[in-house]
């Protein structure tokens, strides 16, 4: 018996050898079985409440490899605590011909199944209602429930005490300060990060840290512990089934924990209406307000071919939107930290990559060359494998006639154990070849003649689809599987932006012998090309540089 182990524990609060300690026993009771240990599946510090995990994840797809014939735990709740999950593995593994054989309760069977399943979900929901009542305790003794927001430190030795840090309270002053007279959340956020103070957890400063989001109460602006306030539960946490994700909901004012904590103040009463008065003033003006069945972040917004792949070639940091229709980098506009200010129009940087497709890739004597080379390697391959079927239709002929041979002379009174074992050999060798010319490849498909004006008009059908509504999702996912980033900089006659993925090396096919020779010699495991976007950001015919 092929046995595998699998091993997990829960947090971090947990010991390490935590692990070692399940494997030391799960190989003793496989040695005392006589089975053959294969390989050891373990997750460090992952809640059992969930599928997602790496080596549980590899376990199973062993197991559809067949690559081993039991797997060992030491107790079914290693393997999953939650009802369903743990049904789902018994059938999966069931179903490839795996026992499941635990320490504790021995082999697995439907009743563990369902009996310590539900064991192992009440033991879930027990433990989550027992931690949000210590956590709940904690915060009517107005200390920390586990997070600690920036301008605080913890009290060494007492638990989830916190005090102020004075040098992190002047800048949060400031922060409320330089909002409440009118700055944005974004030049702060610069003014912080060019004077080299850290941010929270020694980052840069965000914009996003500062203005966070008001329903939620999260970003610097809307903390409420900064004016004495300890708002705890805004949110409940519920995994999705369907992907074992956790899902954030606003729960309702009425089940907020709210704890006063005047010694924490660090902004006044004051200060803080005044930042409240302005975020309502803006939020009013921008047309913010919705009502609750219309909220914004469950609106579909339109998709666009390069969003989230737009990189900036100075500091690696994404391009965002900034103005109507242009992208820059985020670094640079949103924390200052870059010195690259280059902008691009959206629609000129897709121009760009539409224009490598269609200037490109639609040359005929590239696809006619492709089509010549492709011919010339079917009828290499054709004859390689015409080779090795004639070889084996011999061989089976021989095969044939030995067992003929064999037949013959077992008539003729011919017994014994070689001789039945000679003619299983040759049956089994017989069974192969043929089962080997029975699955031989089919005849090549032969190319269409005319498949250079077929490409042509595919891809000015894919350009086309991007203008219609019905296809434009369909056509936008074709072009975002072949780009892997684009990365811009500053050049000389306007934007220069790296084009990388495989749309790079479609685009490479069209350049001149010369310029492949150059491709060549530079021989990059990543494959680029980079187009000038002109002055002005006016688009102009492709400039391809390797």
């Amino acid at each position: 018996m092929r046995a595998v182990i699998y091993a997990r524990y829960s947090s971090d609060n947990q010991r390490v050898a935590s692990i070692a300690d399940q494997v030391r026993l799960c190989m003793s009771f496989i040695d005392a079985q006589g089975w053959s240990w294969c390989q050891t599946y373990s997750d460090e510090a992952m809640s059992g409440a969930s599928m997602l995990r790496a080596g549980y994840q590899r376990l199973l797809e062993d197991a559809r490899r067949q690559k081993f014939d039991v797997l060992v735990a030491e107790g079914l709740d290693r393997l999953s605590r939650d009802q369903a999950d743990t049904a789902t593995l018994f059938k999966q593994l069931s179903f490839h011909g795996v026992r499941i054989i635990t320490v504790a309760e021995g082999e697995i069977s439907e009743l563990h199944v369902g009996l310590k399943g539900t064991m192992n979900a009440l033991y879930l929901k027990d433990l989550a209602i027992k931690t949000r009542r210590g956590l709940e305790g904690r915060i009517r003794e107005g200390r920390s429930g586990g997070g600690i927001s920036y301008a605080y430190d913890l009290v060494p030795g007492e638990i989830g005490a916190r005090r102020i840090n004075a040098a992190e309270a002047v800048i949060v002053r400031r922060i409320f300060g330089d909002y409440a007279i009118g700055r944005s959340p974004r030049a702060i956020a610069k003014a912080l990060n060019m004077e080299g103070i850290p941010g929270p957890q020694g980052r840069e400063w965000r914009d996003t840290a500062i203005r966070g989001h008001i329903t939620r109460g999260t970003g610097i602006l809307n903390n409420e512990f900064y004016v004495g306030r300890l708002v705890w539960n805004r949110l409940t946490y519920q995994k999705d089934p369907s992907t074992g994700k956790r899902r954030s909901r606003i729960n309702a004012e009425a089940k907020l924990v709210v704890e006063e904590v005047p010694d924490l103040r660090i902004v006044d009463d004051a200060l803080w209406q005044d930042v409240k008065r302005r975020q309502s003033g803006i939020r009013e003006s921008e047309g913010v307000r919705r009502s609750r069945d219309k909220r914004f972040w469950e609106t579909r917004r339109a998709q666009h071919i390069l969003t989230g792949v737009v990189f900036c070639a100075s500091c690696g940091s994404r391009f965002a939107a900034v103005g109507r229709d242009y992208l820059a980098c985020s670094a640079a506009r949103g924390r200052g930290t870059c010195a690259n200010r280059t902008s691009i129009r959206r629609t000129v940087l897709e121009a760009l990559i539409l224009d490598g497709l269609r200037h490109r890739l639609m040359a005929p004597e590239l696809v006619e060359e492709f089509i010549s080379a492709f011919h010339v390697e079917v009828n290499r391959q054709r004859r390689v494998d015409e080779a090795a079927q004639g070889a084996k239709k011999r061989e089976l002929a021989g095969v044939n006639r030995k067992i003929s041979g064999l037949l013959d002379a077992i008539e003729e009174g011919l017994r014994g154990p070689d001789v039945k074992k000679r003619l299983d050999e040759l049956s089994a060798r017989r069974d192969a070849l043929a089962a080997d010319s029975a699955a031989a490849a089919a005849p090549p498909v032969r190319l269409h003649p005319n498949l250079a004006q077929v490409y042509r008009a595919k891809v000015e059908a894919l350009q086309a689809s991007l203008k219609d509504p019905d296809m434009r999702d369909e056509a936008i996912a074709v072009l975002r599987s072949l780009i892997e980033r684009i990365n811009v900089s500053a050049g000389p006659d306007g934007p220069e932006v790296e084009i990388v993925g495989e749309i790079a090396r479609m685009v490479e096919l069209g350049l001149s012998g010369e310029a492949k020779k150059k491709a060549a010699l530079n021989n990059r495991a990543t494959c680029s090309v980079k187009v000038v976007a002109g002055a002005c950001n006016h688009r102009q015919l492709l400039q391809v540089a390797i």
